[in-house]
C-alpha cells in the first residue's frame, strides 16, 4: 500500500474507503486514523443524510417549535420539519466550505468534498447528545448547558483534528481553518438553543 508523504500534490493512496457505521464510529473511536484513511474518499451520503436526520429532529428541540409543529395540520409539519432538514444541509454545505477554503488559503492541501463531508458530520453529531435532551428537559436546565458547552468543544476538537489530518496542517493553523465555522456554529445554533 502506498502511503501518503506531505508536500505531494496528488496522493497515491491505497486506503479503503470505510462503510458508514465503521466511518461514523472511527470519528468518535480513532479520529486522526479515520480521517487520515478517508482524506482522499467523499462521504456524501452519511454526511447528507446526518444532516436531515438532524434538521428533521431540532424542530422538535425547541419549546415554541415543537408546539408549532405538533398542534398544526399534518401538510403544515411536513412542511416545517423538511424545510428545517433542508436548511440544515445547506447550513453544513456553507460551514463545511468556508472551512475548507480557509484551510486551503492557510496552506493546506486537502480535497474539497472529503473536508466538508466531514466538517457536516461532526458537526451534527457531536450536538446530537444534547439535542436529544433537549426533547425532553428545557434549554435552561443545568445538564443540557453544560452538555451543551460540552458538545461544542468536542465538535472544535474534533473539526481542528480532522482538517490537521485532511489538509497536512500543524494544530494551530487548523484550529485557525476550523474557527470560523465554530464561531457560526455557536452563534446560529449554540446560543439560540441553550438560551
Amino acid at each position: 500500500m502506498t502511503t501518503y508523504r506531505a508536500g505531494q500534490s496528488h496522493p497515491q493512496v491505497g486506503s479503503e474507503r470505510l462503510a458508514w457505521r465503521p466511518l461514523l464510529a472511527g470519528i468518535y473511536r480513532h479520529p486522526e486514523r479515520t480521517f487520515a484513511q478517508m482524506r482522499w474518499h467523499q462521504v456524501w451520503s452519511p454526511a447528507l443524510i446526518v444532516s436531515a436526520v438532524y434538521g428533521a429532529l431540532v424542530v422538535f428541540g425547541f419549546g415554541t417549535t415543537r408546539d408549532q409543529v405538533l398542534h398544526s395540520t399534518f401538510s403544515l409539519a411536513l412542511t416545517i420539519v423538511l424545510s428545517s432538514a433542508v436548511g440544515f444541509i445547506l447550513a453544513g454545505l456553507m460551514f463545511g466550505g468556508v472551512t475548507h477554503v480557509l484551510a486551503r488559503r492557510l496552506g493546506g492541501d486537502g480535497a474539497w468534498a472529503p473536508t466538508i463531508g466531514f466538517a457536516m458530520l461532526i458537526t451534527w453529531t457531536t450536538d446530537t447528545p444534547r439535542l436529544l435532551f433537549s426533547f425532553f428537559l428545557a434549554p435552561s436546565n443545568a445538564f443540557v448547558q453544560v452538555l451543551g458547552w460540552g458538545t461544542w468543544l468536542l465538535c472544535a476538537g474534533l473539526l481542528a483534528a480532522m482538517v490537521r489530518q485532511m489538509h497536512d496542517l500543524p494544530w494551530g493553523k487548523a484550529a485557525g481553518a476550523a474557527a470560523m465555522q465554530l464561531i457560526a456554529l455557536l452563534i446560529v445554533i449554540k446560543l439560540p438553543t441553550l438560551g
